[in-house]
């Protein structure tokens, strides 16, 4: 077996990964590593479905609780951190198996990064003082006049994305898309990548909407509560933006109803699910597979074996 061997399982929110992952943990030589750019936080678990202590105990997972939500987290830190774990992994003799839903972070892990500008606070300051005024799809509209192949990547409505591919172009005068095409090369790691697809929209709809029904049964509002009354943690925070907390945190700001900061939970989780179901399909050399089919365990591992084996 190759020492530079890879696995990647990547899908959709809801479609089962970890549950997927901890199954071939117990069949194959491999270790955990988180691809999730909410789980490296501390103190939010249950919105982002981390596995639960005793879960992590039996089958560690590395890049779990590794920052403070008021830390920045990037693409680039992720890059270097799961580079760190690889080879960790590598030395021990055995195979990394990287499990998210991050897909910017598989896709500058396995194909390099580009070395984009640096942020700089006061350029995100004023784009988000013109989305307040006009909203993220009007410069989303902006964003697509200076850079067209990537307004076509983003959604109108995802404001970290817009944000950051503006501020680059500000930056720099070139388009986000520009750097990303020179991006650097990959690490030399060998990467068997397997996407999760579900064949059916409405049935991941309803896991999406049974988790956060869990999700909210198990003290997700208590849970951006608490992080709420932290004193340097504020609804800015790249942390807070994530699905969810952005929605509750509104809700306790008293600009939303629970069941309105519930319904767009729903919604923008979808919206997500959307996104990463797009970046899957348009991946020609993921091995495709149906994740909701008893059958497809008992697919994957076969199919892993034989790669390794190669």
């Amino acid at each position: 077996m190759a020492q530079n061997n890879v696995v990647c399982l990547m899908g959709p929110t809801a479609s089962g990964k970890t549950d997927l992952a901890l199954e071939l943990a117990g069949k194959l030589p491999v270790d955990l590593v988180s691809v999730d750019s909410a789980l490296v936080y501390r103190g939010m678990d249950i919105g982002t479905a981390k596995p639960d202590p005793e879960t992590l105990r039996r089958t560690p997972h590395r890049l779990i609780d590794i920052r403070e939500p008021e830390d920045s987290y990037s693409a680039g830190d992720f890059v270097r951190d799961a580079r760190r774990e690889i080879e960790a992994i590598h030395r021990q003799g055995r195979v990394p198996l990287l499990v998210g839903g991050t897909m910017m972070y598989f896709r500058v892990l396995t194909d390099g990064m580009a070395d984009l500008p640096e942020a700089d606070p006061a350029i995100r300051s004023a784009i988000d003082a013109e989305a307040k005024l006009r909203g993220w799809p009007a410069l989303h509209a902006q964003l697509a006049k200076v850079d067209a192949d990537a307004a076509v990547r983003i959604e109108p409505n995802d404001s970290q994305r817009i944000q950051r591919a503006l501020e680059v172009f500000r930056l720099s005068g070139k388009p986000i898309s520009h750097w990303q095409a020179a991006a650097g090369e990959a690490d030399g790691n060998r990467y068997l990548r397997i996407a999760l697809v579900p064949a059916s929209r409405p049935l991941l709809h309803e896991r999406i909407a049974r988790r956060l029904e869990g999700m909210l049964a198990r003290g997700f509002v208590d849970e951006v509560r608490q992080l709420k009354a932290r004193p340097g943690l504020t609804a800015g925070h790249s942390s807070m933006r994530a699905v969810g907390y952005r929605q509750i945190w509104s809700h306790l700001d008293g600009k939303d109803s629970l069941d309105s900061a519930i319904d767009k939970t729903q919604a923008a989780t979808r919206q997500l699910a959307k996104r990463q179901l797009t970046w899957l399909r348009s991946d020609p050399g993921a091995m495709q597979v149906e994740p909701l089919e008893s059958a497809c365990l008992d697919a994957i591992s076969a199919h892993v074996r034989a790669w390794l084996e190669r």
